[in-house]
């Protein structure tokens, strides 16, 4: 099934990348239309050639919504988690208000914001200004960021309470015999024990948010280069039927994200696979077992 869902959809892309669609005339004098194997040409264009300058604006719009958003979104997350892990009257209602948004479908937020930053809409009117929030410019990023946060935060914020609801009341008993104040046991005993589902959280929202394309496509809309991602200018190929070009964008951003997940998980050791429990578990059969557990660390 692997094999069938991602190992040849990945290969046809790779092979596709290698060719160009390409038109000409025949001895004849007969337009002929086809594709030619450029091999690396597609790549080559694509860093230093016509299609470079394009090709860099994407890549710096699709990095810096990735940073912006994911991490105000990881910020605010973490405050929704603070909130709906507190016991009080109406809890049940604050998660569901907060989770609405996340469970709205992309396609559907992006309509609902653009009706907003419409120029007769909610926003100019509590602004009191005229902004061309559709149009070019930062105006259109910050819609898209907006929009991005108000529908991804709830995840980190639901993801993160999982954790935090797995930490032991008596930790916190202990803390506040010990004189601890809110902000001291939030930043010495939540955060370091949230840390792992924090971690798998955040590389999830870096992902998805790499691979933006439907809530700026539909909100501000194609060929605007404030807000053209790597994956809509990949789309907008090959609705150009540059299937060559396509591919080769595609493949990029491929290499994009596994380089960053790559980068998070080896650097900040986010445990996606579980590792950190199955070395626990190892150690843990050992002991009982009366072998000699091994120097290692678990966290």
């Amino acid at each position: 099934m692997l094999a069938l869902v991602i190992a040849y959809p990945l290969i046809s892309a790779v092979y596709q990348s290698l060719f160009s669609a390409q038109a000409g005339l025949d001895a004849d004098g007969f337009v002929v239309e086809g594709e030619t194997f450029v091999g690396l040409g597609n790549y080559l264009s694509i860093f230093a050639g016509s299609d470079s300058a394009r090709f860099y604006n994407a890549f710096w719009n699709t990095t810096f919504f990735t940073v912006v958003s994911v991490g105000l979104e990881t910020v605010i997350g973490v405050g929704f988690a603070v909130a709906m892990n507190r016991a009080f009257r109406g809890r049940g209602f604050l998660r569901a208000a907060i989770l609405i948004p996340w469970a709205i479908p992309t396609a559907v937020s992006a309509l609902l914001w653009r009706w907003i930053f419409q120029s007769n809409g909610v926003a100019n009117a509590l602004l009191n200004q005229q902004v061309l929030w559709t149009a070019e410019g930062l105006q259109a990023q910050i819609a898209v960021i907006i929009a991005e946060v108000w529908k991804t935060a709830p995840f980190i914020g639901l993801l993160v309470l999982a954790g935090m609801q797995l930490i032991p009341e008596e930790v916190y008993e202990a803390a506040k015999l010990d004189g601890a104040n809110a902000w001291k046991q939030f930043f010495s005993i939540t955060l370091p024990l949230v840390k792992p589902a924090l971690l798998v959280a955040v590389l999830f929202r870096l992902l998805d948010a790499l691979r933006m394309f439907d809530l700026p496509f539909v909100l501000i809309g194609p060929r605007k280069s404030s807000v053209e991602t790597l994956s809509i200018l990949a789309w907008d190929e090959s609705n150009q039927l540059q299937y060559g070009m396509a591919s080769a964008f595609a493949i990029i951003l491929l290499v994009y994200v596994a380089l960053i997940a790559f980068v998070f998980v080896r650097l900040l050791g986010a445990d996606v696979f579980g590792d950190a429990d199955k070395r626990t578990e190892k150690l843990a059969r050992r002991a009982r077992a009366g072998g000699a557990a091994p120097k290692e660390s678990v966290r």
